[in-house]
């Protein structure tokens, strides 16, 4: 199907665009009254992430109520660990919970590679759902959590701000970290592949505690999975989102992806010297969406002004806080696109 809005997808390919792509990491989400109703009616976020006619219709919403040039499929990161064998619990206000974690080389045993066209089937049908609907209005982006990231989750069972479960694992048992490390990575590699194969037009890694590991921990627990995914999947472009590894970007640029998402910590100028030859993606502090309309304009022409027009896409340093007004949301789009134009 023809794109009639490859705007996105031109620009991760490194084309001249007429202007800049522009998407919200967390879009499809509670800033929305839209979503909000569809939650209730699911009644829970998991049961909203696992029904594929419900996931395919949040995803779309932003797309219809924000104009953004891209969808991205409504999902989360962990139901990797789910399909590996290892469930989990949303839990209000808390976060995810897993009531049983991976702390020996037993339990990574008894967890599998996951299948994803069975253990993550629904996903892979939302996907189709919402190609479907969007009949090429704008692009379908899919994604994954980055190893080590899942890591973090599965060795200490909940968020946390310094996940020191998992990286007391990377000093004490590096055997052991890197084998649960791979299996992860090839449970990640199986599922972005079936997510291309059912519609998505490029899938980015997000890598949310990269910013926990130091410059060393990082090449040696998270940068060679990244690597080994990014080698694989050759079906579709790949966006790499590393928050707070900003002492990692020149590594990230030199991994077999499109893209590079940068948050709100690093600089446009500094990261394009770092990462001369591919597309960089961000890096508006969520915040800024709390400021007056007149403060948005102002940050996000400054914000263009620092990365300019080519091999750029305009999107938030991470996701988009859920008490912003959609508004706010609007404002920023429509000056991306009235400026960079």
């Amino acid at each position: 199907m023809t794109l009639q809005n490859d705007l996105l997808l031109r620009t991760a390919r490194g084309e001249i665009v007429e202007r800049v792509p522009v998407w919200l990491m967390r879009q499809a989400g509670r800033i929305l009254p839209e979503y909000r109703a569809v939650r209730e009616k699911a009644g829970s976020f998991i049961r909203l992430a696992t029904t594929p006619e419900w996931a395919a219709e949040v995803t779309i919403q932003p797309v219809d109520l924000l104009g953004v040039d891209a969808a991205i499929i409504f999902s989360d990161i962990l139901v990797v660990p789910e399909a590996m064998g290892l469930p989990y619990e949303m839990i209000e206000q808390r976060g995810p919970v897993f009531p049983n974690t991976v702390r020996t080389k037993e339990d990574i045993d008894r967890l599998k590679v996951s299948d994803a066209e069975s253990d993550l089937a629904y996903v892979l049908e939302a996907i189709k759902i919402v190609k479907r609907e969007l009949n090429g209005r704008v692009p379908l982006l899919g994604f994954a959590g980055a190893p080590f990231t899942i890591f973090c989750y599965m060795t200490e069972g909940r968020g946390s701000k310094t996940f020191s479960v998992a990286k007391k694992l990377l000093y004490t048992d590096p055997q052991f970290s890197h084998a649960l490390l791979q299996k992860i990575t090839d449970s990640t590699i199986g599922y972005l592949k079936a997510q291309i194969r059912a519609g998505a037009d490029l899938v980015q890694i997000f890598d949310s505690w990269a910013g926990i590991l130091s410059p060393e921990q990082y090449q040696t627990f998270s940068l060679p999975y990244i690597r080994q995914i990014c080698d694989a999947v050759t079906e579709a472009p790949v966006t790499v989102f590393a928050k707070g590894a900003f002492f990692a970007r020149q590594e990230i640029g030199k991994l077999n992806c499109q893209v590079v998402g940068l948050d709100w910590n690093m600089d446009a100028a500094e990261s394009r010297h770092l990462i001369p030859d591919k597309t960089l993606q961000g890096n508006l502090d969520p915040c800024v969406l709390y400021a007056d309309f007149d403060q948005i304009r102002a940050e996000v022409k400054k914000m263009i002004r620092g990365f300019g027009t080519q091999r750029y896409i305009a999107n938030l340093g991470h996701g988009v806080y859920p008490d912003t007004d959609p508004e706010k949301v609007k404002c920023f789009i429509e000056t991306v696109k009235e400026y960079s134009s």
